[in-house]
């Protein structure tokens, strides 16, 4: 059987125009990949009243423990209070672990 190694999923559903703000916020995290997804839904807010935005995203990206909770501080104190954006870490087992180990050192803002 081949062996897995323990990473954070992390999911970013947003607005769409927050796009390339999130993008930059993983790449200086040097988070090199990353899925995106166009979903739509409703949460706390309702459902949003300005489709000309375009659609909601969802983002993923496997990522190393060490970074997981920093990442999910900038998006706090970056989005939270000013747009409909919902994070969070579940845990994955992933093959080619190492495929996915960030450095340890990462930009911050």
């Amino acid at each position: 059987m081949s062996q897995t190694t323990t990473m954070k999923l992390l999911t970013i559903v947003t607005e769409n125009l927050l796009k390339e703000q999130i993008i930059t916020l993983l790449k200086e995290h040097h988070i090199t990949g990353f899925t995106i997804s166009r979903v739509e839904g409703e949460g706390s807010r309702g459902v949003r009243a300005s489709d000309w935005e375009g659609p909601n995203l969802k983002i993923e990206a496997i990522i190393s423990p060490q970074g997981a909770e920093q990442i999910l501080e900038r998006i706090s104190a970056q989005f939270f209070d000013n747009y409909a954006v919902i994070a969070w870490l579940s845990d994955v087992a992933v093959l080619r672990g190492g495929k996915f180990a960030q450095p340890s050192q990462s930009k911050s803002s």
